[in-house]
Protein backbone atom coordinates (compact mmCIF):
# COMPACT_ATOMS: atom_id res chain seq x y z
CA UNK A 1 0.00 0.00 0.00
CA UNK A 2 1.30 3.13 -0.88
CA UNK A 3 2.23 6.30 2.06
CA UNK A 4 -1.09 7.47 3.70
CA UNK A 5 0.71 10.39 4.62
CA UNK A 6 2.91 12.98 3.01
CA UNK A 7 6.48 14.31 3.50
CA UNK A 8 7.07 11.29 5.29
CA UNK A 9 10.93 9.92 4.24
CA UNK A 10 10.92 6.42 3.81
CA UNK A 11 12.83 3.83 6.07
CA UNK A 12 11.50 1.69 9.23
CA UNK A 13 8.84 2.97 11.40
CA UNK A 14 10.14 5.03 14.77
CA UNK A 15 10.00 2.98 17.60
CA UNK A 16 6.55 3.79 19.51
CA UNK A 17 6.06 6.42 22.48
CA UNK A 18 3.19 6.32 24.60
CA UNK A 19 0.90 9.25 24.89
CA UNK A 20 0.34 10.20 28.61
CA UNK A 21 -2.83 12.52 29.76
CA UNK A 22 -1.04 16.15 31.04
CA UNK A 23 -4.27 18.57 31.46
CA UNK A 24 -7.83 18.79 31.88
CA UNK A 25 -10.23 21.35 31.05
CA UNK A 26 -14.07 22.16 31.18
CA UNK A 27 -14.83 25.31 29.32
CA UNK A 28 -18.47 23.88 28.74
CA UNK A 29 -21.77 23.12 30.55
CA UNK A 30 -22.82 20.19 28.80
CA UNK A 31 -21.26 17.14 26.41
CA UNK A 32 -18.23 18.53 24.04
CA UNK A 33 -19.41 17.81 20.77
CA UNK A 34 -16.09 18.52 18.86
CA UNK A 35 -12.43 19.60 19.52
CA UNK A 36 -10.08 20.95 16.98
CA UNK A 37 -6.42 22.77 16.79
CA UNK A 38 -6.22 25.37 14.40
CA UNK A 39 -4.07 25.19 10.95
CA UNK A 40 -1.00 26.03 10.43
CA UNK A 41 0.54 25.60 14.03
CA UNK A 42 -1.98 24.52 16.34
CA UNK A 43 -2.05 27.85 18.54
CA UNK A 44 -5.61 28.01 19.07
CA UNK A 45 -7.80 24.75 20.58
CA UNK A 46 -11.55 25.18 19.62
CA UNK A 47 -14.68 22.89 21.22
CA UNK A 48 -18.09 23.34 20.79
CA UNK A 49 -20.91 21.70 23.18
CA UNK A 50 -24.62 21.33 22.95
CA UNK A 51 -24.61 24.61 25.60
CA UNK A 52 -24.61 26.24 22.23
CA UNK A 53 -21.34 27.89 22.92
CA UNK A 54 -18.03 27.57 21.10
CA UNK A 55 -14.80 27.91 23.22
CA UNK A 56 -11.31 28.97 21.80
CA UNK A 57 -8.46 28.43 23.90
CA UNK A 58 -4.24 29.14 23.52
CA UNK A 59 -3.46 25.31 22.85
CA UNK A 60 -0.03 25.74 25.02
CA UNK A 61 -2.22 26.87 27.96
CA UNK A 62 -5.09 26.16 27.57
CA UNK A 63 -6.58 29.41 29.34
CA UNK A 64 -9.97 30.42 27.28
CA UNK A 65 -9.32 33.37 24.48
CA UNK A 66 -13.14 33.77 23.71
CA UNK A 67 -16.82 32.51 24.32
CA UNK A 68 -18.73 32.10 21.17
CA UNK A 69 -21.98 32.66 21.66
CA UNK A 70 -25.40 33.07 18.99
CA UNK A 71 -26.22 29.90 18.27
CA UNK A 72 -29.91 28.55 19.73
CA UNK A 73 -29.47 25.28 19.86
CA UNK A 74 -27.01 22.70 20.43
CA UNK A 75 -23.77 22.96 18.01
CA UNK A 76 -22.69 19.47 16.09
CA UNK A 77 -19.05 20.76 14.51
CA UNK A 78 -16.34 23.32 13.79
CA UNK A 79 -14.23 24.13 11.42
CA UNK A 80 -11.15 26.56 11.13
CA UNK A 81 -9.89 28.63 8.07
CA UNK A 82 -6.62 27.94 6.61
CA UNK A 83 -4.94 30.69 8.52
CA UNK A 84 -7.40 30.15 11.71
CA UNK A 85 -8.54 33.67 11.09
CA UNK A 86 -12.46 32.27 11.16
CA UNK A 87 -13.79 29.50 12.25
CA UNK A 88 -17.70 27.70 10.84
CA UNK A 89 -19.70 26.11 13.09
CA UNK A 90 -22.44 24.08 12.93
CA UNK A 91 -25.72 23.77 14.62
CA UNK A 92 -28.78 22.31 15.33
CA UNK A 93 -30.77 25.38 14.99
CA UNK A 94 -30.65 24.84 11.13
CA UNK A 95 -27.94 27.25 10.33
CA UNK A 96 -24.00 27.69 9.70
CA UNK A 97 -22.46 30.74 11.70
CA UNK A 98 -18.88 31.93 10.42
CA UNK A 99 -17.12 33.85 13.59
CA UNK A 100 -13.96 36.35 12.82
CA UNK A 101 -10.94 35.44 15.70
CA UNK A 102 -8.55 37.71 14.02
CA UNK A 103 -7.21 40.23 17.24
CA UNK A 104 -8.00 37.60 19.69
CA UNK A 105 -6.82 38.90 23.34
CA UNK A 106 -3.36 37.48 24.46
CA UNK A 107 -3.77 34.91 27.34
CA UNK A 108 -3.27 36.53 30.61
CA UNK A 109 0.21 35.71 32.75
CA UNK A 110 -1.49 33.74 34.65
CA UNK A 111 -3.01 29.73 35.29
CA UNK A 112 -6.22 31.43 35.57
CA UNK A 113 -8.72 29.51 32.60
CA UNK A 114 -11.36 32.56 33.11
CA UNK A 115 -12.74 33.50 29.58
CA UNK A 116 -11.43 36.48 27.86
CA UNK A 117 -14.23 37.55 26.58
CA UNK A 118 -14.08 40.31 23.42
CA UNK A 119 -16.98 43.42 23.27
CA UNK A 120 -16.76 42.68 19.48
CA UNK A 121 -19.61 40.75 18.06
CA UNK A 122 -17.32 37.99 16.22
CA UNK A 123 -20.13 36.00 14.25
CA UNK A 124 -19.84 37.63 11.23
CA UNK A 125 -22.33 35.71 8.85
CA UNK A 126 -24.99 33.50 9.38
CA UNK A 127 -25.89 30.81 6.62
CA UNK A 128 -29.51 29.62 6.28
CA UNK A 129 -31.00 27.30 3.62
CA UNK A 130 -30.82 23.37 5.58
CA UNK A 131 -34.43 22.42 7.06
CA UNK A 132 -32.58 20.52 9.67
CA UNK A 133 -29.82 19.80 11.71
CA UNK A 134 -26.67 21.03 10.51
CA UNK A 135 -24.48 18.78 11.49
CA UNK A 136 -20.90 18.92 9.32
CA UNK A 137 -19.10 21.49 8.35
CA UNK A 138 -15.62 22.10 6.60
CA UNK A 139 -13.51 24.79 4.45
CA UNK A 140 -11.89 24.03 1.47
CA UNK A 141 -7.80 24.85 1.49
CA UNK A 142 -8.43 28.44 0.18
CA UNK A 143 -10.95 29.11 2.63
CA UNK A 144 -13.35 31.21 0.02
CA UNK A 145 -15.81 27.72 0.45
CA UNK A 146 -17.78 26.46 3.15
CA UNK A 147 -19.34 22.98 2.56
CA UNK A 148 -22.09 21.85 4.93
CA UNK A 149 -24.29 18.53 5.96
CA UNK A 150 -27.09 18.21 7.44
CA UNK A 151 -29.72 15.97 8.39
CA UNK A 152 -32.21 17.28 5.71
CA UNK A 153 -29.92 14.48 3.25
CA UNK A 154 -28.34 17.61 1.66
CA UNK A 155 -24.92 19.25 1.40
CA UNK A 156 -24.41 22.73 0.61
CA UNK A 157 -21.60 25.22 -0.51
CA UNK A 158 -21.61 28.81 0.39
CA UNK A 159 -19.30 31.44 -0.91
CA UNK A 160 -17.49 32.84 2.43
CA UNK A 161 -17.33 36.58 1.36
CA UNK A 162 -20.87 36.77 0.00
CA UNK A 163 -22.53 34.07 2.22
CA UNK A 164 -24.61 33.03 -1.18
CA UNK A 165 -25.47 29.29 -1.52
CA UNK A 166 -23.59 28.44 -4.55
CA UNK A 167 -24.38 24.65 -4.59
CA UNK A 168 -27.06 22.72 -2.82
CA UNK A 169 -26.79 19.07 -3.80
CA UNK A 170 -29.67 16.17 -2.83
CA UNK A 171 -26.81 13.95 -1.62
CA UNK A 172 -27.90 11.04 0.31
CA UNK A 173 -31.16 9.30 1.88
CA UNK A 174 -30.45 10.20 5.03
CA UNK A 175 -28.71 12.80 7.26
CA UNK A 176 -25.47 13.58 6.21
CA UNK A 177 -22.68 12.98 9.10
CA UNK A 178 -19.40 13.85 8.07
CA UNK A 179 -17.51 16.34 5.13
CA UNK A 180 -14.00 16.81 4.15
CA UNK A 181 -12.49 18.44 1.60
CA UNK A 182 -9.19 16.72 -0.17
CA UNK A 183 -6.02 18.50 0.37
CA UNK A 184 -6.42 20.45 -3.23
CA UNK A 185 -9.75 21.41 -2.96
CA UNK A 186 -10.91 19.61 -5.88
CA UNK A 187 -13.06 16.94 -4.07
CA UNK A 188 -15.42 16.52 -1.52
CA UNK A 189 -16.12 12.77 0.54
CA UNK A 190 -19.38 12.54 2.73
CA UNK A 191 -20.64 9.91 4.89
CA UNK A 192 -24.40 8.97 5.45
CA UNK A 193 -26.67 6.95 7.97
CA UNK A 194 -28.15 5.81 4.29
CA UNK A 195 -24.53 3.38 4.28
CA UNK A 196 -23.00 5.31 1.82
CA UNK A 197 -19.98 6.96 1.38
CA UNK A 198 -19.56 9.72 -1.53
CA UNK A 199 -17.05 11.64 -3.15
CA UNK A 200 -18.01 14.67 -4.94
CA UNK A 201 -16.57 16.92 -7.68
CA UNK A 202 -16.40 20.35 -5.76
CA UNK A 203 -16.79 22.59 -8.99
CA UNK A 204 -19.57 20.64 -10.45
CA UNK A 205 -21.24 18.98 -7.74
CA UNK A 206 -21.34 15.44 -9.57
CA UNK A 207 -20.76 12.64 -7.54
CA UNK A 208 -17.62 10.72 -8.68
CA UNK A 209 -17.74 7.56 -7.31
CA UNK A 210 -19.12 5.79 -4.31
CA UNK A 211 -16.46 4.07 -2.13
CA UNK A 212 -19.71 2.07 -0.33
CA UNK A 213 -23.04 1.55 -1.71
CA UNK A 214 -26.41 2.08 0.08
CA UNK A 215 -27.20 -1.34 0.60
CA UNK A 216 -23.87 -3.03 0.52
CA UNK A 217 -22.52 -1.89 4.14
CA UNK A 218 -25.07 -3.79 6.48
CA UNK A 219 -24.60 -0.16 9.05
CA UNK A 220 -24.40 3.35 8.60
CA UNK A 221 -21.40 5.26 7.59
CA UNK A 222 -20.72 7.38 10.75
CA UNK A 223 -17.19 9.53 9.55
CA UNK A 224 -15.03 9.77 6.72
CA UNK A 225 -12.09 11.72 6.14
CA UNK A 226 -9.25 12.31 3.55
CA UNK A 227 -6.04 11.27 4.51
CA UNK A 228 -3.31 14.08 4.24
CA UNK A 229 -2.01 13.04 0.59
CA UNK A 230 -5.45 12.83 -0.58
CA UNK A 231 -4.85 9.32 -1.99
CA UNK A 232 -6.93 7.24 0.52
CA UNK A 233 -10.31 7.99 2.83
CA UNK A 234 -10.79 6.97 6.22
CA UNK A 235 -14.27 5.59 6.59
CA UNK A 236 -15.80 4.42 9.81
CA UNK A 237 -18.92 2.86 10.02
CA UNK A 238 -21.54 1.75 13.37
CA UNK A 239 -19.97 -1.90 13.44
CA UNK A 240 -17.17 -1.06 15.66
CA UNK A 241 -14.81 -0.59 12.04
CA UNK A 242 -12.47 1.73 10.80
CA UNK A 243 -11.66 1.26 7.13
CA UNK A 244 -8.72 2.47 5.01
CA UNK A 245 -9.99 2.97 1.48
CA UNK A 246 -8.14 3.86 -1.78
CA UNK A 247 -9.58 6.73 -2.92
CA UNK A 248 -8.62 5.22 -7.05
CA UNK A 249 -10.27 1.59 -6.85
CA UNK A 250 -12.80 2.09 -3.61
CA UNK A 251 -11.17 -0.88 -2.48
CA UNK A 252 -10.51 -1.26 1.57
CA UNK A 253 -6.75 -1.45 2.24
CA UNK A 254 -6.82 -1.69 5.96
CA UNK A 255 -9.41 -2.22 9.01
CA UNK A 256 -8.75 -0.81 12.65
CA UNK A 257 -10.74 -2.84 15.34
CA UNK A 258 -10.91 -2.69 18.84
CA UNK A 259 -12.48 0.49 20.13
CA UNK A 260 -16.39 0.58 20.44
CA UNK A 261 -18.64 2.57 18.00
CA UNK A 262 -22.23 1.78 17.92
CA UNK A 263 -24.02 5.07 18.49
CA UNK A 264 -22.45 8.36 17.80
CA UNK A 265 -20.61 9.66 15.03
CA UNK A 266 -17.08 9.71 16.61
CA UNK A 267 -14.57 11.47 14.97
CA UNK A 268 -11.32 9.94 13.98
CA UNK A 269 -8.06 11.61 12.09
CA UNK A 270 -4.23 11.11 11.13
CA UNK A 271 -1.30 11.43 13.00
CA UNK A 272 1.69 12.00 10.89
CA UNK A 273 4.15 14.46 13.70
CA UNK A 274 5.80 11.36 14.86
CA UNK A 275 5.32 8.27 12.87
CA UNK A 276 1.97 7.29 11.05
CA UNK A 277 -1.15 6.40 13.23
CA UNK A 278 -4.81 6.71 13.26
CA UNK A 279 -6.38 8.22 16.28
CA UNK A 280 -10.22 7.90 17.31
CA UNK A 281 -12.88 8.30 20.25
CA UNK A 282 -14.88 5.05 21.59
CA UNK A 283 -17.97 4.60 23.29
CA UNK A 284 -16.39 2.71 25.49
CA UNK A 285 -14.79 6.28 27.09
CA UNK A 286 -11.42 5.84 25.82
CA UNK A 287 -9.10 7.20 22.82
CA UNK A 288 -7.43 4.25 20.67
CA UNK A 289 -4.25 4.65 18.75
CA UNK A 290 -3.61 2.04 15.83
CA UNK A 291 -0.27 1.97 13.60
CA UNK A 292 -1.93 2.63 10.12
CA UNK A 293 -0.02 0.54 8.28
CA UNK A 294 0.01 -2.45 10.51
CA UNK A 295 -3.61 -2.12 11.89
CA UNK A 296 -2.48 -3.05 15.58
CA UNK A 297 -3.89 -1.14 18.10
CA UNK A 298 -1.45 0.52 20.05
CA UNK A 299 -2.00 2.30 22.72
CA UNK A 300 -5.73 2.91 24.64
CA UNK A 301 -5.92 6.47 26.42
CA UNK A 302 -7.76 5.90 29.43
CA UNK A 303 -9.43 9.06 31.48
CA UNK A 304 -12.75 10.01 30.56
CA UNK A 305 -16.29 9.33 31.75
CA UNK A 306 -18.11 8.85 28.83
CA UNK A 307 -18.24 8.55 25.04
CA UNK A 308 -15.09 10.04 23.60
CA UNK A 309 -16.56 11.75 20.75
CA UNK A 310 -13.71 14.01 19.01
CA UNK A 311 -10.18 13.87 18.56
CA UNK A 312 -7.83 16.48 17.11
CA UNK A 313 -4.01 15.71 16.77
CA UNK A 314 -1.89 18.78 17.04
CA UNK A 315 -0.34 20.20 13.35
CA UNK A 316 3.38 20.25 14.51
CA UNK A 317 3.84 18.85 18.08
CA UNK A 318 2.89 14.87 19.39
CA UNK A 319 -0.15 15.77 21.53
CA UNK A 320 -3.65 15.03 21.28
CA UNK A 321 -6.98 16.61 22.33
CA UNK A 322 -9.82 14.41 23.00
CA UNK A 323 -13.80 15.26 24.30
CA UNK A 324 -16.38 13.75 26.12
CA UNK A 325 -20.11 13.54 26.38
CA UNK A 326 -22.55 14.43 29.41
CA UNK A 327 -20.96 12.79 31.88
CA UNK A 328 -17.38 13.99 31.00
CA UNK A 329 -17.76 16.78 29.47
CA UNK A 330 -14.36 18.01 29.78
CA UNK A 331 -11.33 17.85 26.65
CA UNK A 332 -8.01 16.38 27.61
CA UNK A 333 -4.88 16.88 26.41
CA UNK A 334 -2.40 14.14 25.88
CA UNK A 335 1.32 14.10 25.01
CA UNK A 336 3.97 11.59 24.12
CA UNK A 337 6.91 10.74 26.92
CA UNK A 338 10.40 12.11 25.57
Amino acid sequence: MGDASSGASAGAAPTYRPYRLVRTVSPHSRAVSCVKFSPPDGRLLASASLDKTIAVLDSSTLVTLTTLRGHSEGISDIAFSSDASYLASASDDCTVRLWVLKSLPSPPNSNSSKSRESSEDRCVRTLRGHASYVFCVNFNAQSNLLVSGSFDCTIRMWDVVSGRCIRDIKAHDAPVTALHFVRDASMIVSASHDGSCKVWDAATGLCLKTLIEPGKSPVAVSFAKFSPNGKFILVATFDDTLRLCNLANGKSLKVYTGHTNRVYCITSTFSVTNGKYIVSGSEDNCVYIWDLQGKNVLQKLEGHNDTVISVSCHPTQNKIASAGLDNDRTIKIWVQDA
